[in-house]
């Protein structure tokens, strides 16, 4: 089985193995490969395993020896579906394994904003605490976390484990999801969206990217927020009109917003989020911790071996 990993480093930049696929077939691993790239180095190739590298009908049909395509995330948007379906080939995806770290990303975003901790590591390293006349100083405000409402778009996976983490601090939790009230524990309310947006200190973002969700933050969605809410997205980019954002920020219409996600990653230089008030921006690295990368690898290996048996699992392509 030749076997092809077409941009492998972002899952594995050397600090996880690939003894166990390479053990499965002729294995040859790409750290990044161009859309111009992907014939050359898929020709003859039964398995693909790709992460962002898009696999598109024309590629299929070009590529008669595929029949697996296994996408190293939870979204599979860069695969063709519809054409591999017609194909009979299988595409796998990865779901669930970075729901712990994404919570855990959601609330250093929130942390990080309302205590203001990279900030006051800056500050201090400047000298302000060694020159204060005070034991403590501070110069933003600081804001509790008990009692606050935080609402949840969406309330899947990452999204219920975010609200357990928020129960944990004391926060009143709603959420927009598809659900019923009667399949939701009672710590979690079910709200309509622009209520949420109206009346929660905290909005976070769980979603998945469809056309109906793209731009569901809009500047109409801002401006029911209250000047001092916060927007947190570890969702995906595009969920978010990023003009109407750095406007609303910048505009002081709300107080702040913790993103892990843009529109175009890497982002262009003229991003509006780069350069607005008091928006903090990571480098999509939620869903990265070692723990969340070794997941992805077995399971991605779990899947490989599911369509070798001829029982193939996570087949998106059903």
């Amino acid at each position: 089985m030749k076997i092809v990993v077409l941009d492998g480093y972002a899952a594995n930049p050397g600090d996880l193995s690939w003894d166990e696929l390479k053990a499965m077939g002729e294995c040859t691993i790409y750290d990044r490969t161009s859309p111009e790239q992907v014939l050359e180095r898929a020709a003859g190739a039964e398995v693909l395993l790709t992460n962002k590298v898009a696999i598109t009908a024309e590629d299929m049909a070009a590529l008669p020896d595929l029949k697996y395509i296994g996408v190293l995330a939870t979204g599979y948007n860069v695969i063709d579906i519809d054409a591999a379906r017609e194909r009979g080939i299988v595409v796998t995806n990865i779901p669930a394994y970075s729901t712990p770290s994404v919570g855990q990303m959601v609330f250093a975003h929130i942390l990080n904003i309302t205590q203001q901790v990279q900030h006051h590591s800056e500050e201090v390293h400047k000298g302000r605490w060694t020159n204060s006349a005070d034991f403590c100083f501070w110069d933003t405000p600081l804001i509790e976390l008990l009692g606050k409402k935080i609402g949840l778009i969406g309330l899947g996976q990452t999204g219920y484990n975010t609200a357990r983490i928020a129960i944990g601090f004391g926060m009143k939790v709603w959420a927009y999801t598809s659900k019923s009230r009667l399949q939701l524990p009672p710590e979690i309310k079910k709200m309509e969206l622009d209520q949420i947006f109206r009346e929660c200190d905290i909005v976070s973002l769980h979603c998945p990217l469809t056309e109906q969700t793209r731009e569901l933050v809009n500047a109409h969605r801002l401006s029911l927020m209250k000047p001092t809410a916060i927007l947190i997205n570890t969702g995906r980019g595009p969920l978010v009109n990023e003009q109407d954002l750095a406007d609303a920020l910048n505009n002081k219409k709300i107080y702040a917003a913790g993103v892990d996600v843009l529109s175009t990653e890497p982002p262009r230089a003229d991003n509006p989020l780069l350069t607005a008030r008091n928006c903090y921006i990571t480098p999509h690295i939620a869903w990265a911790t070692t723990a969340a990368r070794e997941r992805l690898m077995g399971i991605m290996l779990e899947n490989l071996k599911g369509y070798v048996a001829g029982k193939p699992v996570n087949n998106v392509a059903k």
